[in-house]
């Protein structure tokens, strides 16, 4: 594995889409303060921070996916190829965790 390989993350190539996503999420929080600010109708509100709630579980399902597939990938691959399980039970643990907390939420 090169330097390289080892610095990426599984949703490193989607960077950029990510920030997008997180910066809209963003603006729709600051949107719901102002909401706050002028008073709006409480169901209103309730329905704007549902909607930030989704986004944010569709932005967690896409890096857990991105995740699965390549770290934990990495991690089997590695495991494969040298026997040393290490990596491999770690890297499930941290998912096994991930996903408890998501699923909790």
């Amino acid at each position: 594995m090169s330097t390289e390989e080892a610095a990426t993350h599984g949703y490193t190539q989607d960077k950029a889409a990510y920030s997008r996503r997180l910066k809209r999420i963003e603006g729709q929080v600051r949107g719901i303060q102002r909401m706050i600010d002028e008073d709006t109708y409480c169901i209103d509100v309730l329905t704007q921070i549902s909607a930030i709630q989704s986004a944010l579980k569709s932005v967690s399902l896409g890096l857990m996916e991105e995740h699965l597939g390549h770290c934990v990938r990495h991690a089997v691959e590695h495991a494969h190829d040298t026997g040393d399980t290490t990596e491999m039970d770690t890297k499930l643990a941290e998912a096994n965790a991930a996903i408890a907390r998501l699923v909790k939420n």
